[in-house]
């Protein structure tokens, strides 16, 4: 130890005092820190984003025209002609409906169209007939973006999608006065990619109007494909509406083979159609 003007100093002792000091600040500061955390109120997970999507199932019937020329294999083109106010007479089936899906950005489509169909043309020239029998389905899916219009009563959104149709044809000659009966009966499939544009328009708080179109084919499965749909609908309360409108579809197909292909589809189906939707 050391003496100076009467002061005791020991080196040892206050390194000792010092970091006793320290360790005293240090346990005082994290006790306040964790009275801090324990007074603090707990925070809530976010609740879930309930899903912006909204679905639409509709059911339909359509009074299909069918207007064109089918043929299978050797067998010669049959002229097709069932206007729609006799759509009843020469249909023996159908089916029809469709989903429609969209958010504030996207909208997602799907149709489909089952119809079973008869007609039956003279050949005079050759003092026989033609008898046609068609199975068709088809369906359409589609995918949209829907571009910024700065209205909100009006969606337009440009659509990209396939069409799947699958056709079985029957033709069968029947020589008048004769019991010689010819037929020949194919099915074909093919796949369409088709482009598009659908539009929705709210007219008031209870009436709507719909537009939709496109257009496919190109060659990759037929060689034209087309479709579109213009309706007027009434929303009844906030999930069931009715509409009603008219529609075309054209199909142009021709398959390899003989006479310029062993199945040949040339057709427009078109007419009015009524629509009931349900919304959720």
């Amino acid at each position: 130890m050391n003496k100076t003007m009467g002061v005791v100093r020991c080196p040892a002792a206050a390194r000792w005092l010092r970091w006793g000091l320290v360790a005293l600040a240090g346990v005082a500061s994290g006790a306040a820190c964790a009275a801090d955390m324990a007074a603090a109120p707990a925070v809530a997970p976010p609740a879930p984003v309930a899903s912006d999507w909204r679905v639409q199932l509709t059911v339909y019937g359509w009074a299909t025209a069918l207007n064109g020329d089918v043929g299978v294999g050797n067998m010669p083109s049959a002229s097709v002609d069932v206007p729609f106010s006799e759509v009843l007479r020469h249909l023996d089936g159908a089916l029809m409906g469709s989903v429609f899906i969209e958010n504030d950005r996207w909208i997602v489509l799907a149709d489909l169209v089952y119809a079973k169909l008869s007609d039956s043309q003279g050949l005079p020239t050759y003092g026989a007939g033609l008898d046609v029998a068609l199975t068709e389905t088809i369906a359409t899916g589609a995918v949209g973006y829907k571009l910024p219009t700065g209205r909100s009563d009006l969606d337009v959104a440009f659509t990209a999608g396939a069409r799947y149709v699958n056709l079985k044809a029957t033709v069968g000659l029947n020589v008048f006065g004769t019991a010689a009966n010819l037929s020949a009966s194919a099915r074909q499939s093919w796949i369409d990619p088709t482009v598009g544009v659908f539009a929705h328009w709210t007219v008031s708080e209870k009436w709507f109007v719909n537009a939709i179109a496109d257009i496919g084919g190109f060659g990759v499965g037929s060689t034209l494909s087309s479709t579109g749909y213009l309706g007027v609908g009434y929303l009844w309360t906030d999930s069931f509406s009715t509409a009603l409108g008219y529609r075309y579809l054209y199909e142009n197909y021709e398959g390899p083979g003989l006479r310029a292909g062993t199945f040949r589809y040339d057709t427009t189906m078109h007419g009015p159609t009524v629509a009931f939707a349900w919304r959720f």
